[in-house]
């Protein structure tokens, strides 16, 4: 199912991508702070266009990690918006989306198309190396851009103005499994059994990230 989301996903964003309200507000800032629209769709379509080289680089043997340790193992979950981790994050997304909506639009599109063909073709036990970092199995790896995909396309309809892109439930139930074992992790499980069964008792916020 992971893969089939994240295709359905990743076509989603590119055709958000594409829409003439992007373009119109690619130099305005989106409701992300420290991001302008521009940069934003370049942080989107990083988790699109930089998974084809990931498949095509043969894998190296290393035994891949649990998913969630995908997520402690590196600092920027946890970091300051405005640390040196986050400012190079945001820094890869402008540059990314340089050579403005059209041409970014396209590179994803064609992106898409091309992992369509190329996914399903993996196998079931596929592991993908991460440069400087670790491995994943193919499925957990695309779990987490599928949260991206989801997450940020959210953001960049927010942005814009225009309805959220709707996937069927099933891959949000994916996402949502997954967003929240990274918020108990970070603010215990009982913060969110109440923000789920108690209003009068939930906390400010369970955000995951």
């Amino acid at each position: 199912m992971i893969r089939e989301a994240y295709l359905q996903g990743a076509a989603a964003a590119a055709d958000l991508m594409g829409r003439p309200s992007v373009a119109a507000a690619w130099n305005e800032p989106s409701v992300l702070p420290g991001y302008r629209v521009a940069g934003l769709c370049g942080h989107l379509a990083r988790n699109i266009v930089l998974v084809e080289p990931l498949l095509a680089a043969p894998a190296g043997g290393a035994h891949p990690i649990p998913l969630l340790d995908h997520y402690t193992g590196d600092d920027w979950l946890d970091a300051d918006p405005q640390s040196g981790e986050h400012l190079a994050i945001r820094e890869r997304g402008k540059k990314a989306a340089a050579d403005g909506p059209e041409s970014l639009a396209e590179r994803v599109s064609g992106a898409v198309s091309r992992l369509n063909r190329a996914i399903p073709a993996q196998p079931a036990d596929r592991v993908v190396d991460l440069p400087g970092m670790w491995s994943l199995t193919l499925d957990d790896f695309l779990l987490t851009r599928l949260v991206e995909v989801v997450v940020h396309c959210d953001d960049v309809a927010v942005s814009v103005g225009v309805p959220t892109p709707e996937l069927p439930t099933a891959y949000y139930e994916e996402t949502i499994a997954l967003l929240s074992r990274l918020a108990m992790r970070r603010h215990g499980p009982i913060a969110l059994v109440r923000a789920l069964s108690r209003s009068e008792r939930a906390p400010g916020t369970i955000s995951a990230f």
